[in-house]
């Protein structure tokens, strides 16, 4: 069958390797990835760190997916919890996953690997992971316990710090403190609307929302979220974040920024929310460092 990522897609008849082993595994890596990008996975946040992940086994049992058994993934699981004494429990999982998908990939037989390689190495791959050798799902959080939300004086003093910070700069007369004026009512905004990175990022003008039950917040009662964290494979999701009355601080803050700040900035018609000084989009590497 010509599904993407079978074995006769990427592994060409009549090629005689000098070294048939390492050539029929980066074969199976690379139908792997074909097929994850037909079910539009992310190249950078999903596909790259899976194939890391069979590599970095491969190289850690100095064997092929045809030789290996259960007792190499529980020998491997088991160094890297001897190594690093805090190993997440959801790093243990994303692991065994990649491992079982890749299992799950090389043993279907519409793929055709398993006889490719039972006609090459007289070994066909077997899944090596099961519930006795993996992590079990308990609860929904299995984060580090010791992570905590921020106090609300720890929250007031970050703002604090946000706005000396302005101060420090006008004060040495040095530039960045326009600059340091958006970024401190970025993370403000950020905080008052529950925003990840991305969805700051990409917030147009087009996106402050009127809300009809709060009219004294004028153009500010709400934001569209359009680059919302999306499920894999598929699209952005989308949603409405109204503002609050504990919060309606933000809506000061936001009509300050668009009447006095993003101006000075010269965007032109520039769509963005957040404009640099170079008058284009905020990325989220630009809004980390910030």
């Amino acid at each position: 069958m010509d599904l993407p990522g079978a074995a006769h897609l990427v592994l060409v008849d009549g090629v005689v390797h000098l070294e048939p082993e390492p050539a029929v595994f980066e074969a199976m890596l690379d139908g792997w990835a074909r097929q994850q990008r037909t079910r539009f996975l992310d190249e950078d946040g999903t596909i790259k760190p899976r194939l890391s992940v069979v590599r970095r086994f491969a190289e850690f049992t100095n064997q092929y997916p045809w030789q290996w058994e259960p007792a190499e993934v529980e020998a491997f699981i088991d160094h890297l919890r001897s190594r690093r004494k805090k190993f997440a429990v959801s790093t243990g999982r994303n692991y065994q996953n990649a491992l079982r998908m890749f299992c799950e990939y090389v043993t279907d037989a519409r793929y055709g690997w398993p006889l490719r390689c039972l006609e090459r190495f007289g070994q066909a791959p077997a899944q090596i992971l099961h519930e006795w050798n993996t992590v079990t799902h308990s609860s929904e959080y299995e984060g580090d316990a010791g992570r905590r939300p921020l106090t609300y004086d720890e929250v007031q003093a970050l703002f604090d710090a946000a706005d000396a910070r302005v101060d420090e700069i006008r004060a040495r007369r040095r530039k960045g403190s326009l600059a340091a004026l958006r970024d401190a009512i970025l993370l403000k905004t950020v905080y008052a609307y529950g925003l990840r990175r991305q969805e700051a990022c990409g917030l147009d003008l087009a996106d402050l929302r009127r809300n009809p039950k709060m009219p004294q917040y004028g153009r500010f009662g709400g934001l569209f979220v359009r680059y919302g964290k999306a499920s894999k494979g598929g699209p952005p999701k989308r949603r409405t974040v109204l503002t609050v009355p504990e919060l309606d601080w933000s809506v000061e803050l936001l009509d300050q920024y668009l009447e006095e700040v993003r101006p000075a900035f010269a965007p032109g018609k520039h769509p963005a929310l957040w404009i640099t000084e170079r008058r284009g989009r905020m990325s989220a590497r630009r809004l980390d460092e910030a």
